[in-house]
């Protein structure tokens, strides 16, 4: 197929964007973002003084971080351990203790706990 005979000739844009036109986009975004300041600071006046007499920043201590995570846990689970499997003062005042859990549960089955039904009272 032949093109057709009346078709237009192929033009091109006989300038680019001047540099006024820039320099007009680049002062009309400036005179934009003066006007959108200037009307921010005249809704919220106290803001700007707020933070210029603002109270001193507090100064935090710096936290602990742990350096090795699974010794950090494996230490906490031997000193729980050995709080549970062992004997120790609670209150030396009023003469509480506390003991091992095998030993517990041992005085607990053995005695029963009190107010509480025995497994002879429950089967009535």
């Amino acid at each position: 197929m032949s093109e057709p005979k009346n078709l237009p000739t192929a033009r091109h844009e006989p300038s680019d964007v001047t540099i006024r036109f820039g320099i007009a986009w680049f002062g009309g975004i400036v005179v934009a973002l003066g006007l959108v300041i200037a009307v921010a600071m005249a809704l919220f006046p106290q803001t700007r003084s707020r933070h210029m007499v603002g109270m001193p920043v507090p100064n935090f201590p710096a936290p602990a971080l742990q350096s090795s995570p699974r010794a950090d846990m494996a230490a906490f689970l031997q000193a729980e351990l050995t709080r549970l499997n062992g004997t120790g003062w609670v209150d030396r005042a009023h003469g509480i203790v506390h003991i091992p859990i095998a030993d517990a549960m041992r005085r607990v089955a053995e005695d029963g706990i009190a107010g509480w039904p025995t497994p002879r009272e429950a089967r009535r």
